[in-house]
């Protein structure tokens, strides 16, 4: 009796986040879902016909490219935020602990103003005239102005931008739980700081590794905002297919098969990282 009265009490904790979960996730995949396999007629009206060749067509040569493209971004992305997140994050979670707070915060503050805002500012630093030709040029490192702005390169480095506290933070939080002892331990033994990192630091960090590239990985490779405020019409991403074809071209059957591949390819991910994290554990 005991048992069930528990049982009926977690089930009323937990209904407000199955009513959130179920309406506001469930029931919108579903009806995009739906709409994937929908037809559109010569006006951009949709049409209750059968019609998969929506996913079929994502692999046309052109929209292959697009995703392939994406998935170079978003890989590239995760990549770099991790090669540079890594380091402040370790450097961040063995500081003392009076500094750690400071630290947080000048990795966070950035990110208080607008996302607009943001972007503008490194499109007036990485344009021709901005201020990252005018230091090459005035150092003599360049004899004419590089052309960054509106191309992939500059995607990149918004990305990089946009998604470095992603990394950041799950690694500290990892990070910071590793025992000094066991470090200090490794060392006494004769391990050299390559095999500490290599055998001790990294598997450790491996569950905030994981955690930080997927926070970077899955908005990555859906952001159509940056490509198109820094990429210009030079730069097409997945997200910026899936906006066009809702906005522009009202092909919302088309865009909604883009949409249900993401949607696909983030959840592989996050049931993978699931699965490894289990495993990890046993």
């Amino acid at each position: 009796m005991l048992r069930v009265q528990q049982s009926g009490r977690g089930i009323l904790v937990a209904l407000p986040v199955l009513v959130y979960f179920f309406v506001f996730l469930v029931i919108p995949l579903g009806l995009v879902a739906v709409l994937s396999v929908l037809s559109r007629d010569s006006y951009g009206e949709v049409r209750f016909i059968w019609n998969p060749g929506n996913y079929v067509r994502l692999f046309d040569g052109l929209y292959l490219k697009i995703l392939v493209d994406s998935l170079l971004m978003a890989l590239s992305t995760t990549a770099i935020t991790l090669l540079i997140g890594y380091p402040v994050a370790y450097y961040i979670a063995r500081s003392p602990e009076r500094r750690r707070s400071w630290l947080l915060l000048a990795v966070l503050v950035p990110f208080w103003t607008n996302f607009i805002i943001r972007t503008y500012a490194w499109i007036l630093i990485l344009r021709e005239d901005g201020l990252l030709n005018a230091a090459l040029l005035k150092s003599g490192l360049v004899s004419t102005p590089l052309d960054i702005l509106f191309t992939p390169t500059a995607v990149l480095i918004g990305m990089v931008y946009e998604f470095l506290p992603f990394i950041v933070l799950p690694l500290y939080s990892t990070l910071e739980k590793i025992d000094e002892a066991q470090l200090a331990a490794a060392a006494d033994l004769g391990a050299r700081p390559f095999a500490v990192f290599s055998r001790i630091v990294l598997p450790l960090s491996t569950p905030g590794l994981i955690a930080g590239s997927l926070l970077v990985f899955i908005p990555a490779i859906g952001m159509f905002a940056l490509p198109d405020l820094m990429g210009g019409a030079r730069t097409v991403l997945v997200g910026n297919l899936i906006r066009n074809q809702f906005l522009v071209a009202r092909d919302w059957p088309f865009g909604a098969a883009a949409a249900m591949l993401l949607v696909g390819l983030s959840l592989s991910l996050l049931l993978w990282s699931v699965r490894f994290s289990r495993a990890e554990w046993l």
